[in-house]
């Protein structure tokens, strides 16, 4: 509004866009969230062209930014280990049984925020995520393990409230965790540890465990198949393993021959 709400829409100009973009630099934002600005100008722009406001849109083809934003961060076995073992003693029992979900299943936080008691069933060991919910929108549903069943079963939430997750001070639905966690991960000697670095690491289980990535794929949600792909590196040991094996059964062969 302040660097657009008084110009007419054909009065707005390439030069203009790109000048406020590169400026938000300036203002503390980082790369990614410059490139969002412009997109959503050049998004507005389009919907006047096509509601016939504009002839053209002077945005078009404005060069981004596009940092590369695919930071990974893996637990080891020695970080998850103390991870969990914070997780499993420390106060902060809702933010914790998050975090342990997440580790869990390898879901987003907003869909565990969301998660419903009426989305879960334990004998069947799914979680069912609804569209409205879904980065994908659309209906997923998420396989439930053993250590992620008995999280929820000691949750104590279930037939008391519709969410899995909720304050035990104010009895409503947790809406944030960043403030916790940033205490969390420091106790755990992992500062810099994201909240979505669980949703990596519970993928990296997964593909050192020799699982493939078309069944990672569809645990964790990815439309994109190439999303999955990142994790291909991590499954190479497996592979390699898969390989002596079969290496072993030739020279088996090979040496009765």
């Amino acid at each position: 509004k302040k660097d657009f709400g008084d110009k007419k829409l054909n009065r707005i100009t390439r030069q203009d866009v790109s000048v406020f973009h590169t400026a938000l630099i300036s203002d503390g934002l980082a790369a990614a969230s410059c490139d969002h600005h412009a997109k959503l100008v050049r998004r507005m722009l389009n919907l006047a062209v096509e509601w016939g406001y504009l002839e053209k849109n002077p945005v078009s083809g404005i060069k981004l930014l596009n940092p590369d934003n695919k930071l990974e961060n893996y637990l080891d076995p020695e970080q998850l280990e103390r991870l969990v073992q914070v997780l499993r003693t420390d106060k902060a029992r809702t933010v914790c049984n998050i975090a342990l979900f997440l580790l869990s299943t390898g879901a987003r936080l907003n869909e565990a925020l969301t998660a419903k008691w009426e989305y879960v069933s334990l004998d069947k060991r799914i979680w069912r995520i609804p569209a409205t919910t879904s980065k994908s929108k659309k209906i997923r549903t998420v396989p439930l393990n053993s250590s992620a069943l008995e999280l929820l079963e000691s949750l104590g939430t279930k037939g008391k409230h519709d969410y899995l997750f909720v304050s035990e001070i104010t009895k409503k639905p947790i809406t944030a965790v960043h403030k916790v966690w940033e205490r969390l991960r420091e106790e755990a000697g992992m500062p810099n540890l994201r909240i979505h670095d669980l949703r990596h690491t519970f993928a990296s289980l997964l593909a050192n465990s020799g699982r493939s990535l078309y069944e990672i794929q569809h645990i964790l949600g990815h439309s994109d198949p190439m999303v999955t792909q990142r994790y291909a590196h991590l499954s190479q040991g497996s592979l390699q393993d898969a390989a002596n094996c079969a290496g072993a059964l030739i020279g088996k062969i090979t040496q009765a021959a």
